[in-house]
């Protein structure tokens, strides 16, 4: 009976560490590379090709020698493998180290009724309410409940929004319970007239912001 018990103990424990990892992850998820991160190559046995190379505004990279990298929605580790595949085209089983060398800081875009609107660096994990109070807060004029969250989905450039009602975590006093915001994110304050949205023109990175129909 005691040998079971242990058991099921040990294998509870192991269930919240790989939970715990998972979550983690989500959190943490490897940085993803940006344009004009300057990336520094170096070749074990052919320091003779070892470069910099920093990503264009059209997400490219050119290696030297080697042809060039489409690096939207590349992590290092992915660089770094289609270095390792360009290169063996023309060395053999060349041993390649990459090191983000200059870097993007972790941002997101806070637009609409702030005070300050405009780009909001951070350094660890923030919320939704975090970033706008670093925007310099709601103006008099912001809705607190209807603000849109903008983020990235998958590699490519699309989108998903997300309606969210501050208003309300505010006044319940459950600020704890808002969303946490990722690197590049865009939060966009409507007005406190505004009933409802209809089409989409320009904001921030994404090149697109809300135009609102006023009732």
């Amino acid at each position: 009976m005691r040998y079971i018990e242990k058991a099921t103990l040990i294998a509870l424990a192991l269930t919240c560490l790989g939970v715990q990892a998972q979550s983690f992850a989500e959190k943490n998820p490897e940085y993803v590379l940006q344009r004009g991160d300057v990336l520094d190559i170096r070749y074990r046995y052919t320091p003779e090709f070892d470069q910099v190379v920093t990503i264009r505004p059209d997400n490219q990279a050119t290696l030297l020698n080697f042809g060039s990298i489409t690096t939207s929605g590349m992590t290092v580790s992915d660089f770094q493998k289609r270095v390792v595949e360009l290169s063996d085209k023309t060395l053999v089983d060349p041993q390649v180290t990459v090191i983000l060398k200059e870097y993007e800081k972790p941002h997101v875009y806070v637009e609409g009724e702030v005070n300050t609107p405009g780009k909001v660096d951070f350094r660890s994990d923030i919320s939704i309410l975090d970033a706008i109070a670093l925007a310099g807060g709601f103006r008099n004029s912001g809705a607190k409940s209807k603000v849109l969250l903008m983020h990235r989905t998958g590699n490519g450039d699309d989108t998903k929004t997300t309606v969210l009602d501050l208003k309300k975590l505010i006044d319940d006093k459950k600020i704890e319970e808002a969303v946490l915001v990722r690197a590049n994110d865009v939060i966009y304050v409507t007005q406190d007239r505004l009933s409802k949205i209809e089409r989409i023109t320009h904001l921030g990175q994404f090149g697109a912001v809300y135009n609102p129909i006023v009732h």
